[in-house]
C-alpha cells in the first residue's frame, strides 16, 4: 500500500446560475467536451481524456450568483480570479470568442491581452502568446 500523500490539480471550479449552458459556452470555445453535467454541476476537460486526467473547469450552480464587474469598482461584486487562455492570433480568438457568446470587456488595458466576458460575466483574458505557444516547452491539446 502507498502512503504517500498525492495530490493532483483536478479542475478549477466557477459559481454561476447554469452550469449546463456555462459549460457549452467554454466547450464550444476551448473545443473540449463535456463529461458529466446535472442541474448543479456540469464539467469540460481536454478530448478523449478521462475526468480527472487532465485539469479541466468545473460549473456549480450558486442561485444567489452575481456576475462581477469589470474593472473593479467599490460596493460592487468583485472578481476573484480569472482565467487566461494562450492564443496565436489574438484578434482571430477574439472573432471566436465573440461567436461561442462572449463578449469583450469596455475596459482594456494592454495590446497584448483581450479582457472578455462569458456568458455569466466572468471575466478572462485571450494572451497573445504565440512565440511561447511555438517553443518546445509548451503543451496545448
Amino acid at each position: 500500500m502507498d502512503n504517500e500523500l498525492k495530490i493532483k490539480m483536478y479542475s478549477f471550479t466557477v459559481d454561476c446560475i447554469d452550469p449546463y449552458e456555462l459549460a457549452k459556452f467554454y466547450a464550444a470555445l476551448l473545443k473540449w467536451e463535456i463529461p458529466f453535467y446535472n442541474e448543479d454541476w456540469a464539467c469540460v476537460g481536454a478530448p478523449g481524456t478521462e475526468q480527472g486526467m487532465y485539469p479541466g473547469i468545473t460549473f456549480q450552480r450558486n442561485p444567489e450568483y452575481k456576475p462581477p464587474v469589470w474593472p473593479d469598482k467599490p460596493e460592487a461584486q468583485q472578481q476573484m480570479a480569472h482565467l487566461d487562455f494562450a492564443v496565436n492570433d489574438l484578434e482571430k480568438a477574439v472573432e471566436y470568442a465573440i461567436h461561442c457568446g462572449a463578449t469583450i470587456a469596455d475596459e482594456q488595458f494592454s495590446d497584448d491581452w483581450r479582457v472578455m466576458l462569458d456568458p455569466a460575466g466572468h471575466p478572462f483574458c485571450l494572451c497573445q502568446m504565440k512565440s511561447v505557444i511555438e517553443s518546445p516547452h509548451f503543451a496545448l491539446l
